[in-house]
């Protein structure tokens, strides 16, 4: 596991509440566990083509994504390797979006908790049909 994740306590408290309960007993929307130091968003969304996903970044939080009733991929890429940004960095939802293709994935098995720190850009939601997820904000400690 990367250093920088394991020494920033409050990745250490989001992996630990993913270890020691059950995700899929919360409602869904927006818990928080520790301020805005960490929260987690439980959503039903609609899966997608490689081609129809968009990679994005974040700055001020890591996310941590852990599908809950099925697999999920996610596009996966340097952030210093994006070149084609969707605009700017929307800093109140701390999000910056690229229409860069797709190359690499990787692939999450439902309860498997994948980390994305911001020097990574991802593109969630890669599969079919809909899904039910978890994902964890955990602010970044500089």
């Amino acid at each position: 596991m990367d250093a920088k994740l394991m020494n920033n306590p409050n990745y250490v408290a989001a992996m630990e509440y993913i270890r020691t309960h059950d995700l899929n007993a919360l409602e869904n929307g927006k818990h928080f566990l520790d301020g805005d130091n960490l929260f987690v968003n439980i959503v039903d969304s609609q899966l997608k083509s490689k081609e129809d996903a968009r990679f994005e970044v974040h700055d001020r939080y890591i996310d941590i994504q852990v599908p809950l009733d099925k697999a999920e991929t996610f596009g996966v890429k340097p952030r210093m390797a994006c070149t084609m940004p969707i605009g700017e960095m929307n800093v109140e939802k701390d999000v910056l979006k690229f229409e860069d293709p797709i190359e690499e994935t990787v692939t999450a098995a439902p309860g498997e908790p994948i980390a994305f720190a911001p020097d990574t850009a991802h593109a969630p939601l890669i599969g079919e049909g809909p899904i039910h997820k978890a994902i964890f904000k955990v602010k970044v400690v500089r």
